[in-house]
């Protein structure tokens, strides 16, 4: 899977991702990816959200809310896009997912984390869950 899978963003969707980690630190920034799949997923827009987490684990969790989800399916439908991922930030961690993240990935999304070192984001990657949840998958990302 990891060569034959990637997501494609403009410079425009990863600068707002990195933006968005940047304002949640120290916390987790957390959002939603619209777009469309035609054999690489394309990112064309995001949605961005406020980390409903519980104040004391906002710093290494987030939490996306079920209103959360159907503002952002609503959003989607209204451009004619699908939900097809989530990012968030890891504020002063590596941009790897977490047994937690693993824990709460949905085997059909991209997981776009970005590692925010003291306030500046640094890296973004993406991953996915395979299909066993066993492991994440590293998936290339193509800036347009």
């Amino acid at each position: 899977m990891a060569n034959k899978v990637m997501l494609k963003i403009s410079k425009d969707a990863l600068t707002q991702i990195h933006a968005h980690g940047e304002q949640a630190y120290p916390d987790e920034g957390a959002g939603f990816l619209l777009g469309m799949e035609n054999g690489s997923r394309d990112v064309q827009a995001i949605f961005p959200l406020t980390n409903s987490r519980e104040d004391s684990a906002r710093h290494n969790r987030y939490l996306i809310t079920p209103n959360d989800y159907l503002k952002a399916e609503l959003e989607a439908e209204r451009l004619g896009l699908s939900l097809i991922g989530v990012f968030h930030s890891h504020p002063d961690h590596p941009n790897r997912p977490s047994e937690f993240d693993r824990d709460w990935a949905q085997p059909f999304f991209s997981y776009v984390i970005t590692s925010v070192q003291s306030g500046k984001a640094i890296e973004s990657r993406s991953w996915r869950l395979s299909e066993d949840r066993s492991q994440f998958i590293e998936e290339r990302i193509q800036i347009n």
